[in-house]
């Protein structure tokens, strides 16, 4: 364990890795797809931990035996060569350290992302598109798999809110740092009078939970509502009851899902996620940290964002926790907010680990 409060049980993390090796190798591993689709999930998180460790190690001890010979020979080049090496190394090392920021219990966990306008109207939802966007080439680039649950679209253009479920290594502990209000500032190409504009959407992240957790749902607190879906699909979607919407009485929580022609396979998903928002809900109540990091959403407006994209009058993309900045707005955009996420990892685990 280091100063940041991160660190490895890499033997653990081996065994874990040959026990799910073996447990792929199955004949009748992929009768279940479902189960079997998490277990490949988790198997390539723990490979992307050991991978990296297992690398630095090598090229250390390469280095190390590199540096001997290059000593005992007096050999200036190689020497040289080995600086860069180790700067190669120290950067490598980095890595490998926000990788083991992300120990959280639920760090591993597929998740539940959501995208939702804010205040600002149509320029809210065209922001709202413009975060999917980003997000989504984020997904591809990084290997993630993602699937629409949910869309309500803009009235005149973009997204009013969406919600995804995304699985991949770290899935739900990188994304919960997107967590909160992102602000837009930008000429409105909506504006025939070319007039700056600010605009505001959340995102809002949450753990995927299966049949590992205990919450009781008494089916007399929900209202189950069933709709025709719109958007994609067909007409087959349009004209049949598909869509699912379910109301948790008690909290006034309300989950929908409109992803698949099944109503019943509809009706899981919703079911899932809110099991998803009542444990999360029952967490914040016992953890002031988690609380915290769920709450600091607030409101869709000004004086709650943790992060400003600013395109006019200059470019410049902000998050207000870190100051980490880029200048690089059209990247940014175009999914490379892993500096961000990063930023955000270390100071969360300075802020957890800093002395009282």
């Amino acid at each position: 364990m280091n100063k940041s409060g991160t660190g490895f049980d890499v033997p653990a993390k081996i065994a874990l890795r040959d026990k799910l090796e073996k447990q792929i190798a199955q004949p009748h591993f992929w009768d279940n797809p479902e189960t079997a689709r998490q277990v490949v999930t988790q198997l390539s998180t723990v490979k992307s931990v050991i991978a990296p460790i297992q690398e630095a190690e090598k090229t250390l001890q390469d280095i190390h035996e590199l540096f001997v010979l290059a000593s005992e020979e007096g050999d200036e080049a190689t020497l040289a060569s080995i600086q860069a090496d180790l700067e190669k190394l120290a950067a490598q090392c980095d890595k490998i350290e926000i990788a083991g920021m992300l120990n959280g219990p639920d760090d591993s966990r597929p998740c539940f992302f959501g995208i939702h306008a804010g205040a600002g109207g149509t320029e809210s939802c065209d922001w709202a598109a413009m975060l999917l966007r980003m997000y989504t080439r984020y997904f591809d680039d990084n290997k993630y798999r993602y699937e629409q649950l949910d869309l309500t679209p803009g009235e005149e253009a973009g997204i009013r809110s969406i919600t995804l479920r995304v699985e991949g290594p770290f899935a739900f502990g990188k994304l919960s740092c997107e967590t909160g209000v992102h602000r837009l500032v930008r000429i409105s190409p909506f504006d025939a009078a070319g007039r700056r504009h600010t605009s505001f959407a959340a995102v809002d992240v949450m753990p995927e939970y299966e049949d590992d957790i205990e919450i009781d749902i008494n089916e007399e607190d929900l209202r189950i509502d069933y709709y025709r879906a719109g958007g994609a699909g067909g007409q087959h979607v349009n004209k049949t009851s598909s869509a699912v919407r379910i109301t948790h009485l008690p909290t006034n929580i309300v989950v929908q899902c409109q992803n698949d022609r099944s109503q019943h396979k509809n009706k899981a998903e919703a079911m899932k996620l809110l099991k998803s928002r009542l444990y999360m809900l029952e967490q914040q109540k016992r953890d002031a940290e988690l609380a915290k990091l769920y709450s600091s959403k607030g409101d869709i407006a000004w004086g709650n964002q943790i992060r400003s994209y600013v395109l006019q009058p200059y470019q410049m993309i902000k998050d207000h926790r870190t100051d980490y900045q880029s200048g690089n707005v059209q990247a940014v955009l175009d999914g490379d907010i892993e500096p961000f996420i990063e930023s955000y990892l270390r100071y969360r685990a300075q802020k957890k680990h800093k002395p009282s």
